[in-house]
């Protein structure tokens, strides 16, 4: 049984993984013995490697802005020259902007779009290029979707459009990939204790308790809570998973 989580020597690129849930994610991987490159969209990731190798884990970190299409080509390319190959795609890189929607600037929009759609789907084209390359074609693509994929949130529409149009290409690819040995599933964060968040994890929000009282777990999620999960996703355990848009939210869209 242990055998269909083992993913030692495996190859991973892990976008976001400076902070937040990526970087629990990418920590994860690494742990069950996984080889990841790192994603930033500033110099931070070169010390965040460098603190994943101090602990003997085998971590490179590349400064890419995700925005901007050429450097997500070339970051990608770099990765799996660093890395040997690939064998793993977790998109968890994101960004946020609120304002109310009838005032919403659409230069905005734009960047969240880019961000969080544009980019996980551009990665996963050039990631399943890649699985198709080997000789007995195989990989993972771990897109992270969002309670947003379900709901419609309060002043954030580009990230709930966002979030619900992951969601879909996911399924979408997964349609295409699946009998050629490439699985593409979606991880859902609930209410995450995240920088992302802080707006509602301020005790003072009326919204926080509202939100908390409804999560039977009880508690906000955290980057560690993602680690079970994903590595779920990028084992042999979930070969026969296509297309799916897992919730890991404590509990919240049962309540």
């Amino acid at each position: 049984m242990t055998d269909l989580f083992d993913i030692r020597g495996w190859k991973a690129i892990v976008t976001g993984g400076t902070r937040g849930l990526g970087h629990g994610m990418a920590e994860g991987l690494m742990e069950a013995g996984a080889s990841v490159v790192i994603f930033g969209s500033n110099e931070h990731v070169a010390e965040v490697a460098a603190e994943f190798r101090a602990r003997g884990f085998d971590c490179h970190g590349l400064k890419v802005d995700l925005a901007v299409r050429a450097e997500r080509e070339a970051g990608f390319e770099e990765a799996v020259r660093l890395l040997g190959g690939l064998d793993i795609l977790v998109n968890a890189a994101g960004i946020q902007r609120r304002h109310p929607a009838e005032q919403f600037p659409i230069e905005d929009w734009d960047d969240v779009i880019e961000v969080n759609l544009t980019a996980p789907f551009e990665l996963s084209q050039m990631a399943a290029r890649e699985f198709l390359k080997k000789d007995e074609p195989y990989g993972k693509i771990i897109n992270i979707a969002s309670m947003l994929s379900f709901f419609g949130g309060f002043t954030v529409p580009a990230y709930a459009a966002s979030k619900g149009g992951v969601a879909q290409f996911s399924k979408g690819m997964a349609n295409e990939f699946a009998g050629k040995g490439i699985h593409v599933n979606c991880l859902a964060p609930g209410y995450m204790d995240t920088d992302m968040n802080t707006a509602l994890t301020d005790p003072a929000n009326p919204r926080f308790k509202t939100i908390t009282d409804r999560i039977p777990a009880h508690r906000w999620g955290t980057g560690n809570d993602m680690k079970g999960p994903v590595i779920f996703l990028a084992s042999h355990a979930s070969d026969y998973l296509d297309g799916a848009v897992i919730p890991v939210d404590g509990g919240y869209l049962v309540r």
